[in-house]
């Protein structure tokens, strides 16, 4: 894996040749390549383009490869960047999930739609698809004003029917008879409380709308011991939240890296100038060039002997 910069410049150490004519060894006059290979090392691998090829403005394009090592050069300069972001992004999420959501339990009432039959009666292939078909019509039918009003009323909730009709969801599996009206509020009892209350209105006004008797509660919904909510979910989130502050570290690691054109090191001196060093000075601030003069005025002492 490599990131490849194109640098687009002109080529002017070789003027001189072309204004005499001589190209044939001039590294941008011919259709020549160079290529420095150091990838033993794990250094960077610089091709220079030769060919003819120029940009509008007249310059030989430059092709530069960063090696996988300088890639993981740049993550450790930047560790603690993306070490901080990444931390930063799961305690937030963490702390959010935890205290800031409201946790939301969920109860459900399940309800059969199948016409009471005695024993000598046989089920008919036909009624089962109607019974079938009838349940996309129900599940409107249930969270119709109708039913959601007489529901608001007999358990006295203070909200509306629109913010009663979000709570309810209805599901139902392909081709099955049984259909669940599902209920989530952030009390569990009371939860438990509008699935069952909807669902025995709805099973005694189905009679009166439809002219049909073909509704059995199947299954009624129960307070459980220590439920859990069904959202948020912390360790889910923050999951997310470390993956997403984990790409977004790293990210920001390459894009300043991108933008940061200063000059630190000899290799960088060598990458961008293509020149090579022939010795650093360190750098000497006041406190130390003082000492050194202490150091080197040292006083010197004369000797001399007296004969007899």
């Amino acid at each position: 894996m490599s990131l490849s910069i194109r640098y687009n410049g002109n080529v002017d150490s070789c003027s001189k040749d072309r204004d005499r004519g001589r190209t044939s060894g001039c590294p941008c006059g011919g259709n020549s390549s160079t290529t420095f290979h150091f990838a033993s090392e794990g250094a960077y691998v610089l091709r220079t383009s030769t060919k003819k090829e120029t940009d509008k403005r007249g310059g030989i394009l430059v092709e530069e490869t960063i090696s996988l090592r300088e890639l993981f050069e740049t993550l450790r300069k930047r560790l603690w960047l993306i070490v901080l972001i990444t931390a930063l992004a799961t305690v937030v999420s963490g702390v959010v999930s935890y205290f800031l959501l409201t946790p939301i339990y969920q109860a459900s009432t399940q309800i059969l739609v199948n016409q009471a039959k005695s024993e000598q009666q046989l089920y008919n292939f036909n009624e089962i698809q109607t019974n079938v078909q009838l349940i996309n019509t129900y599940s409107v039918i249930i969270k119709s004003p109708t039913i959601l009003e007489k529901v608001k009323d007999e358990l006295r909730l203070d909200r509306t029917i629109d913010e009663l009709n979000e709570q309810i969801q209805v599901s139902s599996e392909k081709d099955s008879q049984v259909f669940s009206v599902t209920v989530q509020d952030p009390d569990p009892a009371l939860a438990v409380k509008i699935a069952n209350k909807t669902a025995e209105v709805f099973k005694n006004e189905i009679v009166k709308i439809m002219n049909i008797d073909n509704v059995t509660i199947l299954s009624k919904a129960e307070v459980k011991d220590h439920q859990a909510p069904v959202k948020p979910k912390p360790l889910l989130n923050m999951a997310i939240a470390f993956v997403v502050g984990l790409m977004t570290g790293v990210g920001l690691a390459f894009l300043l890296e991108y933008l940061d054109n200063t000059i630190k090191t000899e290799e960088d001196v060598e990458k961008h100038l293509g020149l090579p060093v022939l010795g650093a000075v360190s750098l000497i601030t006041a406190e130390g060039g003082q000492k050194a003069k202490r150091e080197t005025a040292i006083p010197q002492t004369r000797g001399e002997t007296i004969g007899s």
